[in-house]
């Protein structure tokens, strides 16, 4: 096999294989989900669906494998939020390599006063080098942050 990919990577004069056999399927990738591991599944689904309106697309529940998996749609985003749900799973730890997800809204300000006014860690409004706002952070109940960004 390895004589294979040799030859191969001689006869086309390529560096990797990959760049020949992937070529068609990159040209067609897409952000489809993100996962997000929680730990308060009914916390989570209020803090998506009533704060973001967020909608579950499906939950499909593992029991004889411990966990459930909870698909939401964002209004006007293919990419879905898969949040998974670990019985009796220990507290997750969110890290510092990951930093946040992004929703945008029409209307920052209100979106503002709402997550404030909810039970939901709430930032400022802030914007990039001191400028007009155009983004706050809310976290959700597992402790992932949210960017909340003035739609363009």
């Amino acid at each position: 096999e390895l004589l294979i990919y040799q030859a191969f990577r001689v006869f086309f004069g390529v560096r990797k294989l990959s760049n020949i056999l992937l070529e068609d399927a990159i040209m067609n990738q897409k952000l489809v989900e993100i996962c997000l591991r929680v730990r308060d599944i009914d916390a989570t689904l209020d803090f998506y669906t009533d704060l973001f309106d967020f909608e579950v697309a499906s939950h499909r529940k593992f029991p004889e494998n411990k966990f459930d998996l909870i698909y939401l749609n964002s209004p006007g985003s293919s990419v879905q939020i898969e949040l998974t749900y670990n019985y009796d799973a220990e507290p997750y730890n969110v890290g510092n390599g990951f930093s946040h997800l992004g929703v945008t809204v029409s209307d920052l300000e209100k979106m503002h006063e709402v997550c404030k006014a909810s039970a939901y860690e709430t930032g400022e409004l802030k914007g990039l080098s001191g400028g007009t706002p155009t983004y706050f952070f809310v976290t959700d109940p597992d402790g992932y942050r949210i960017e909340v960004k003035r739609a363009k």
